[in-house]
């Protein structure tokens, strides 16, 4: 940020009064532009024994897989969220059973929020956002292929739930070794 979108004066890095951390402060009008983590909402869309995958056809990570996902606006709620990402990248109509997963990713200032859905029907298809879509049964999930360490993850928990009959709520941070690879520290399951 360069510039106060109050009064447009030039913005300082500084630790504003009774704060501990940098912020943007205008130098002229000594406003404080606050900078949240946004928001990633989605869904794991199922039909049967099968998940609902789309290839991405935009950056970051074009031709990889993912789930249906994507930043939440502004007036919706988080369900709303993932329903219309569903939508907008695999036209696809789901149920939205629970809230499944809950990522903190620190190094991107990001949050995601996955929740268990089930497909109204099969009438899907690929979304502007979207290279193809296809269902895929645990052994023929293009895991090589998967976009983000969220969905790895999402995947990886969701049919070890399967494998235990259970609905559990998964938690953690995703975060970035020196290396550049990224893990999930700290996870916790609650059943």
């Amino acid at each position: 940020m360069n510039y106060c979108s109050s009064c447009g004066a030039r913005v300082a890095l500084q630790i504003p009064p009774g704060d501990n951390r940098p912020r943007h402060v205008c130098v002229a009008c000594g406003m404080v532009h606050y900078q949240n983590p946004k928001i990633v909402a989605g869904c794991i869309p199922v039909w049967e024994d099968k998940v609902l995958l789309c290839k991405r056809a935009i950056e970051p990570r074009h031709g990889y897989w993912t789930l249906p996902a994507g930043f939440m606006e502004l007036d919706e709620t988080c369900q709303e969220a993932a329903l219309r990402e569903t939508l907008e990248e695999a036209n696809a109509r789901v149920e939205i059973i629970n809230l499944f997963a809950m990522f903190s990713l620190p190094h991107v200032s990001q949050v995601y929020l996955m929740f268990n859905a089930n497909l109204m029907d099969l009438d899907f298809a690929a979304g502007d956002e979207s290279l193809e879509v296809a269902l895929f049964t645990r052994d023929e999930i293009p895991w090589e292929e998967l976009a983000f360490t969220t969905i790895r993850y999402s995947l990886k928990f969701f049919f070890a739930d399967r494998d235990d009959n259970q609905q559990r709520l998964h938690t953690g941070a995703i975060v970035r070794a020196a290396a550049g690879n990224e893990f999930l520290a700290g996870p916790k399951t609650e059943y």
